[in-house]
């Protein structure tokens, strides 16, 4: 049998080789007892040389183990579990995802296993591509975006249904035609965030509550729908001429657009707008500045995404949807699932946004009446 230092020696440059490396193939190539192996890997671990992961062993440092040549040596020898290699597929890497994506990159990386990405393009035929490549390259465990309205997304979610490994879907659910696909999903209550929002406005005695968006998503669909009807449930007086599309912050014409807008929203009688998202926010109050309108005295703004909010001025109250906890709740279903594909029961997991109250929506509305005590 070969000495301690030896066997360590080996291990250690196992690992570097393959990046991560399986405990029960260390006994083998070892030709020692588990108990050796690990006291051995116990040894490396206490200095700080390598990393205990379930069943295995790898490098300490997180961003060796994501690095591709350390990865593909991993995974091409099946150094890991299968189903911790996880594949990902969103329709955009940019807007909304990337705080997605890093959730469930860091979930996956918890479990010692790789997350490979991938982005289509709100396209049902691009998200199967995209799919199959990921299947071709070996991914056991799949998050996926896909489009999910009209008969080609219905095809495109029977077929992820049928995939022989763990499929969660992000941010989508199936729709009422497949009211039985046995798909775990995990999503974020939009519809409800921009119940938040309104609900908040109302308490500060707005009544006329202006919607504008910038850009079309499912997302933008569930908050339109939030809006109206936390606006009939409270028997608010009806949204004409409420409901505004702008260009996106800064794009050709935007300012001209916004004035519009703005000018339209008054006469409407808005006296506060729920904003979709967070440029087109800071946008509409650089505009109302210039005009003369002061927020929250004159409007008061309430944005949806809370990624830059908080640096506007004023700092915009928003309504914030968990992404990173959403990708790393995805993750951890996959693999959860993974582990066990038949008896854990199909899971759909919402997760509400929160409402952050800063600076731009003020005390009371404008012109609001007192109470009188």
């Amino acid at each position: 049998m070969a000495l301690a230092s030896e066997r360590q020696e080996f291990i250690l440059a196992t690992v570097r080789e393959h990046g991560t490396v399986r405990l029960a193939d260390l006994v083998e190539r070892l030709g020692v007892t588990a108990v050796t192996v690990r006291r051995d890997v116990t040894t490396l671990a206490d200095r700080g040389l390598v990393l205990r992961v379930h069943g295995g062993v790898t490098l300490p440092y997180r961003a060796s183990a994501a690095d591709g040549r350390t990865a593909r040596g991993s995974f091409a020898h099946g150094r890991l579990p299968d189903h911790a290699f996880v594949g990902m597929v969103v329709p955009t890497v940019e807007y909304y995802w990337p705080a997605v994506i890093q959730g469930a990159q860091s979930a996956v990386a918890a479990a010692g296993g790789r997350l490979v990405l991938r982005a289509s393009a709100y396209d049902a035929a691009e998200d199967r591509r995209q799919v199959s490549g990921l299947l071709d390259r070996g991914v056991r465990t799949l998050l996926v975006a896909p489009t999910n309205t009209g008969d080609a997304g219905q095809d495109l979610l029977r077929w992820l249904g049928a995939l022989d490994i763990p499929v969660v879907l992000v941010e989508r659910l199936p729709p009422a035609a497949l009211p039985t696909l046995p798909l775990d999903a995990a999503t974020t209550a939009h519809s409800l965030g921009a119940g938040l929002a309104v609900r908040h406005l109302v308490t500060l005695g707005h009544r006329r509550i202006a919607f504008i968006t910038a850009r079309f998503s499912p997302t933008t669909t569930a908050l339109r729908e939030g809006w109206q009807e936390t606006i009939a449930s409270l028997g608010l007086p009806g949204h004409d001429g409420l409901e505004h599309d702008v260009p996106p912050y800064g794009s050709p014409g935007w300012a001209d657009a916004y004035d519009a807008t703005l000018r339209n929203c008054r006469e409407a009688g808005a006296t506060a707008l729920f904003v979709h998202s967070d440029g087109e926010a800071v946008g509409l109050v650089e505009r109302a500045h210039e005009h003369g309108l002061t927020v929250p005295d004159d409007l008061a703004v309430i944005t949806y995404d809370d990624e830059v909010a908080a640096a506007a001025d004023p700092p915009l109250t928003a309504v914030r949807p968990q992404k990173h906890r959403l990708g790393a709740l995805a993750a951890e279903m996959a693999l959860a699932r993974a582990t066990d594909p038949v008896e854990r029961p199909v899971h759909r997991v919402q997760l509400w946004p929160t409402l952050i109250v800063r600076a731009s929506c003020g005390a009371t509305a404008p012109g609001a009446v007192p109470v009188k005590r």
